[in-house]
């Protein structure tokens, strides 16, 4: 399986790899080498939790090892009218009679509470490359669907200020 991720995705990984590498890494070794040093292991909760902490960042490592080596490189531009990444889109629910504004990012950067979704999500599959006006039917699972139609599109760019998703 490939990740699909823009150049700033990668970048910011690559940043986030070096310093969980360079910085974080030897500051844990530290912190379970003193707490090792106060003595019984089995009782030591100052060694267990420094443990945890390193073994967290040792697999946030692999992660972001395994989707940097993973990843396929895609743009992040798209024609002025239609809906790409980074872009702000207001869609109107009909069911709902509710409006609902999402902006349409890579699977490293989505929160759906913040309005972050995924452009491999099945709203994000849906807009992107639609246009103001165009009235969709999102699919959710295989027994329940709804339509929105698409009252505005925000052009938007990876300018970085979306983090990447932690666990």
């Amino acid at each position: 399986m490939h990740n699909e991720l823009t150049q700033k995705d990668l970048e910011l990984m690559k940043q986030e790899l070096d310093h969980r590498r360079i910085t974080l890494r030897p500051k844990l070794l530290e912190a379970v080498k003193e707490a090792r040093a106060f003595g019984d292991l089995s009782e030591n909760f100052e060694y267990k939790a420094a443990k945890m902490e390193k073994n967290r960042n040792e697999s946030r490592i692999r992660f972001l090892e395994r989707m940097i080596k993973t990843a396929v490189v895609i743009g992040d531009s798209s024609a002025p009218d239609q809906v790409g990444l980074y872009d702000k889109v207001t869609v109107y629910m009909e069911d709902d009679d509710e409006t609902e504004v999402y902006q349409i990012v890579t699977t490293m950067r989505q929160d759906v509470l913040k309005g972050l979704i995924s452009k491999e999500s099945p709203v994000g599959r849906v807009l992107l490359g639609k246009k103001v006006g165009d009235r969709v039917h999102i699919q959710v699972n295989e027994s329940y669907g709804y339509y929105a139609v698409i009252r505005s599109i925000e052009k938007g760019t990876d300018d970085g200020a979306i983090p990447l998703n932690k666990y």
